[in-house]
């Protein structure tokens, strides 16, 4: 059995923007095992984004190979990506990204309609208790705070039950309670499901959630640390905040 959730070699993104060619990733190598919660830092623009984007087959990357399990992303049509996306990868972003027609339940089993998959009800049952979330299934994200969008958000990625979850500062738009609970979610869905989770964050008390950080800096992995704490995560950032 492969143990990896994902694996991205030598990971190259460029991109033109007003004439000038910018180099977003720089031939990255890095595995992320099932089972494992990684936090992505690095300043603004050091490629941890790109990064996510990438490994998410929701961007092509210049250069590389992506693998999701041991399906190769590159040879696949934006069909099959779609597909893949839609059953093998979960999505949690700052912004929530729900549809605001649609009931907590609605948008809780969209990946799995849009896949043509008929939700398994046990399963169901047991994300939305998880989550919280029972007695909210007819209201509409209107209706609730933004933790508990951010639990619906995170609830419609568990229900596919997907090789990998990734995570783009889920945490950035709530207050620091919430974002608490919405991260000892994430860390149970590690703990109790084995889940993959890959988050994007700049704060040193989300990364300290996770069992590795990895630092990024002008598109490169500088430090790849077992969990380190907060405290040392934010040393490491602010050394490499002056390197560059």
């Amino acid at each position: 059995m492969n143990l990896e959730a994902v694996r991205v070699e030598q990971l190259t993104r460029i991109y033109h923007t007003g004439g000038q060619e910018v180099t977003a990733l720089a031939g990255v190598d890095v595995a992320f095992h099932r089972g494992t919660f990684t936090a992505v830092m690095g300043p603004s623009g050091s490629g941890k984004s790109t990064l996510l984007q990438t490994a998410a087959g929701l961007d092509r990357p210049t250069g590389g190979r992506v693998w999701i399990g041991e399906t190769e992303l590159s040879g696949l049509s934006e069909t099959k990506l779609t597909e893949l996306r839609r059953t093998r990868i979960g999505f949690v972003f700052q912004s929530f990204n729900l549809i605001g027609a649609l009931t907590v339940e609605e948008n809780i089993t969209l990946p799995l309609r849009m896949a043509g998959v008929r939700p398994d009800p046990a399963w169901l049952a047991e994300v939305v208790d998880r989550v919280g979330l029972g007695d909210r299934l007819r209201h509409r994200p209107a209706q609730l705070s933004g933790g508990q969008q951010q639990r619906v958000a995170i609830a419609r990625a568990l229900a596919t039950r997907p090789d990998v979850i990734f995570c783009d500062e889920p945490t950035g738009a709530l207050d620091t309670q919430t974002a608490a609970e919405v991260l000892a979610l994430l860390r149970s869905a590690v703990d109790v499901h084995l889940q993959t989770v890959v988050m994007v964050t700049h704060d040193p008390v989300a990364a300290s959630y996770a069992d590795r950080v990895l630092v990024l800096t002008d598109g490169r992995i500088r430090q790849d640390m077992p969990q380190p704490g907060a405290a040392r995560i934010a040393e490491q950032l602010a050394a490499q905040e002056v390197r560059s």
